[in-house]
């Protein structure tokens, strides 16, 4: 199997060398892993492109390449020139450092190129890892990714042993505990936090002005039962199936029927 990984936190991101053992040990001893990862961090430029600037590409040694864009332009980039005559089997974003669940999921840069992957008719699976931000009196945890890095390969063999259709990717999520303790294996859907995701905490600089910082909810429990949020910060693997495609059915089946109904 031949095997492209991205990520959104940049070429050097502990979570990218994660990512490249959950690949190689996908791939097989008979497999290739390639990387195309930014050459800076791209967090929370969800699936935004290069469309009015050229992308600068470094290759840093065989199959491994620095490319100064989004995640979604280094899945462009990889497809369209990199690996364009033997195209990737399965695209890995990740692994993040932070979860993507819920509303941060729409956000995402990790999220947003397993999106792009899918819209170029690949399978795709975005992969993050749940951190819970650490009381005063926590010890120092030796791997923050211990439940990607242990977990990852079977959540990745168990997606790929379902039925894939054009345009799908699955967004998964590790709980923010050790591989150890994690609770198993969940579906879920895209959870919706009664907070919301995202808030703007005022700050004044020292000479007075106001600036703000994004304020990250924490609240994800609160999205309700089945969600990934809650799940995942229950101590579950979250796969959320999702597609690019924004279209709301429901809304248009309605519609549809109300027209026919003139």
């Amino acid at each position: 199997m031949r095997i492209l990984v991205t990520n959104d936190d940049g070429i050097t991101a502990p979570g990218l060398q994660v990512a490249e053992e959950i690949a190689t040990e996908i791939a097989g001893p008979d497999g290739e892993v390639w990387i195309a990862a930014p050459a800076f961090e791209q967090s929370g430029v969800s699936h935004a492109i290069s469309f009015t600037s050229p992308i600068k590409v470094e290759q840093l040694s065989d199959r491994r390449f620095a490319i100064a864009g989004t995640p979604a332009d280094c899945v462009i980039v990889a497809v369209h020139d990199l690996m364009k005559d033997n195209l990737p089997d399965l695209v890995l974003s990740g692994v993040n450092r932070g979860h993507n669940i819920a509303e941060d999921a729409v956000y995402s840069g990790t999220v947003g190129g397993a999106i792009e992957a899918a819209l170029q008719r690949l399978p795709a699976i975005a992969l993050s890892q749940y951190f819970r931000r650490p009381a005063a009196s926590d010890a120092p945890d030796p791997d923050l990714f211990s439940a990607a890095r242990n977990l990852g390969v079977d959540a990745v063999r168990r997606l790929l042993a379902t039925e894939w259709t054009p345009d799908l990717f699955y967004n998964v999520n590790f709980p923010p505990v050790p591989a150890a303790d994690a609770k198993g294996f969940r579906f879920a859907h895209q959870g919706r936090r009664t907070s919301g995701a995202f808030g703007a905490a005022r700050r004044a600089s020292p000479a007075g002005r106001a600036y703000f910082w994004l304020d990250h909810r924490i609240d994800n429990r609160s999205a309700g039962d089945g969600a990934d949020s809650k799940l995942c910060a229950d101590g579950y693997v979250t796969a959320v199936p999702m597609r690019a495609d924004y279209t709301d059915y429901v809304v248009l089946q309605k519609l549809e029927n109300a027209g026919a109904d003139e």
